[in-house]
């Protein structure tokens, strides 16, 4: 058996088409693989790459809950490694989505966070070096 890694994450939103549309305008090589409906959730897709994805529910929910990040038990944000942060980063800002929390300065990696429609974050690193010690030192 080989080494484990997250093939996916399930994401209940108020609109399957506006998170798509946040997960592509960040990263437009991210394809919807796959979609339906269900006998508990009203609509459904896979968005992602051929290893991995987000499972994106519509449940019906007329709006979101009670849940604060970094408050409540719950999920605090996803994270995503990419190519140029940079580009990324003007991608969403121009298409009008809001900044989260800043990132601290690291010189192995960059980090900046968008919120999508939900109000769910997101975090996108780069790293700038192929050194796992250097990537993962978290002293710094």
């Amino acid at each position: 058996m080989g080494t484990p890694y997250l093939e996916h994450l399930n994401l209940t939103v108020l609109d399957i088409d506006k998170a798509v549309c946040f997960l592509q305008t960040a990263m437009p090589q991210l394809e919807v693989r796959g979609g339906g409906t269900g006998e508990k959730c009203r609509r459904w897709v896979h968005v992602g790459t051929e290893h991995s994805y987000l499972a994106i529910e519509d449940r019906g929910a007329q709006g979101r809950g009670p849940h604060q990040p970094y408050i409540h038990p719950g999920m605090n944000h996803i994270g995503f490694v990419v190519d140029d942060l940079d580009a990324v980063a003007e991608r969403l800002r121009s298409s009008g989505y809001k900044e989260g929390m800043s990132a601290m300065d690291h010189p192995h990696r960059k980090r900046i966070y968008f919120f999508d429609d939900d109000g769910n974050e997101y975090e996108f690193i780069e790293y700038l070096s192929t050194e796992s010690s250097e990537r993962n030192d978290y002293r710094l």
